[in-house]
């Protein structure tokens, strides 16, 4: 029989140094884009794609993101009676999902925090969400990825076209062209230099793996920058078996950066109808402003 994916891995255990001194002691999952934290909107997006069960693993300092993921009994019956339905809708629409936390004791990178899911996951495949990499809600990434699956049985990874100056800072693949946006990976490099990467082709945050990258991760040791890498690891996987990478050609934003993050926050409220014209008033206020003073 056929297993589907239907568990979902969302890694929130980092210590979100690039956006200090607001995440001294606050998750940076929990940093707002418009009306809603980040690790929302891959929450909502693996919801939407059929996935049932969402594991996230967590760190110190991170209690916040359990807290806002289960009901708040107080706070729906003060809007129930207050009539406030709109909100109400908002704050309670992800009560019925089925959430567990794993605390990562220890910041030992993105493929042990990977590794920390294991006895939840078993033997399943499963999908992973990176939160700071934002999808626009219009995509279908991870829906086309899940379906990409089910025709392959193989892992899939999540390619995007980046910049040349930009390849040290992503996994990077070496693949040849099976059809439209997909490519059989044939090799992968963890933050090369731009005169040694293998493509121009990044790795991104959304994966659909198979269980036996739990054997990998246990042995490959650390990598780059002291931690164990999940790039890494695929590598290991990709000597046992056939790997996929979808190239993505919709809109991303790299909300881990300051300046993706604004990116996401001013394009998303464009799309919000509650502030989206006055927000767009205001922004062509501010370029003329900007002209008027060049």
């Amino acid at each position: 029989m056929e297993k589907r994916v239907k568990k979902a891995i969302f890694p929130a255990a980092g210590l979100g140094t690039r956006f200090l001194p607001a995440t001294k002691a606050s998750p940076k999952e929990m940093l707002p884009i418009v009306d809603k934290p980040m690790i929302q909107y891959a929450i909502e997006e693996a919801s939407a794609c059929g996935i049932e069960e969402f594991i996230i693993i967590t760190g110190k300092y991170k209690r916040s993101i359990e807290d806002h993921f289960d009901s708040a009994f107080e706070l729906e019956e003060s809007l129930k009676k207050a009539g406030k339905k709109r909100l109400l809708e908002e704050i309670s629409r992800l009560n019925h999902l089925n959430f567990a936390y794993i605390r990562q004791k220890a910041a030992l990178g993105l493929g042990h925090a990977i590794y920390c899911a294991k006895p939840f996951v078993k033997d399943e495949p499963f999908a992973v969400l990176l939160s700071d990499d934002i999808i626009d809600p219009e995509d279908t990434l991870l829906q086309d990825m899940i379906k990409l699956y089910r025709k392959l049985k193989s892992p899939i990874i999540a390619v995007q076209q980046i910049a040349a100056e930009d390849v040290q800072k992503y996994g990077v693949i070496e693949g040849m062209k099976e059809s439209d946006n997909v490519y059989i990976i044939k090799n992968l490099v963890e933050k090369p230099k731009m005169s040694e990467a293998p493509s121009d082709m990044g790795i991104i945050g959304r994966y659909i793996l198979t269980p036996d990258i739990f054997d990998i991760l246990e042995n490959v040791g650390f990598g780059k920058g002291g931690e164990i890498q999940l790039t890494d690891a695929l590598q290991g996987l990709l000597r046992k078996r056939s790997m996929y990478g979808y190239l993505f050609k919709g809109r991303r934003y790299d909300a881990g950066d300051k300046v993706g993050y604004l990116k996401a926050t001013i394009d998303l409220a464009l799309k919000n109808p509650q502030v989206s014209e006055q927000f767009k008033e205001y922004l062509l206020e501010v370029a003329s402003r900007i002209h008027e003073n060049e």
